[in-house]
């Protein structure tokens, strides 16, 4: 009968062991855990990229002269003022009039041929390029924040979390498995 009774009360006490076992299990962390994401902010790097960009211009050129040491002025200028000047006035006034001409048309002559030097030109195709640089921005990881227990956390990923939760176990973020509704 003793024996009994000790088998009898050794079964009440894994009993009464495993009650109190089941309720802690139910009470307590049975749950899942998750931290309510708070932000999240993109990390961004800028970077450039430099290239050629090219065009083709019209650029006018005025051709040289035949010979720089040369009067512009033909030859003939200088008499032909003469001549018209001696047309006018009389005796010693004829002189001065046929030098005054000559002088004109000298000075008429270079005006003339100077214009038509300047009008010599001839165009060409060049091409022209600078250098631009393309720029692009991309996303290179994020900020997040979250809040858990409710204390604000930061953490940097390299991919965006899906959802406005993540599931926590022993007090660490899951994000691989991060969302949740």
């Amino acid at each position: 009968m003793q024996k009994s009774i000790i088998i009898g009360g050794v079964i009440a006490a894994l009993g009464v062991a495993g009650g109190v076992a089941i309720g802690a299990y139910q009470s307590g962390d049975s749950q899942p855990q998750y931290a309510d994401i708070i932000s999240v902010d993109p990390i961004t790097q800028t970077s450039e990229t430099p290239r050629q960009e090219c065009h083709n211009v019209t650029v006018t050129h005025r051709r040289p002269a035949q010979d720089e040491h040369v009067s512009p002025a033909p030859p003939s200028a200088p008499i032909v003022g003469g001549v018209v000047g001696n047309q006018f006035g009389g005796g010693s006034g004829k002189k001065i009039m046929t030098a005054a001409g000559a002088v004109g048309g000298g000075i008429a002559g270079n005006q003339v041929q100077g214009q038509m030097q300047q009008g010599d030109t001839y165009t060409t195709t060049e091409q022209r390029c600078n250098t631009v640089k393309d720029t692009k921005q991309e996303t290179v990881g994020y900020d997040v924040r979250y809040r858990y227990d409710g204390e604000v956390h930061e953490a940097k990923l390299d991919k965006k979390p899906e959802g406005d939760r993540v599931s926590m176990r022993n007090g660490e973020p899951q994000w691989q498995s991060a969302g949740g509704a």
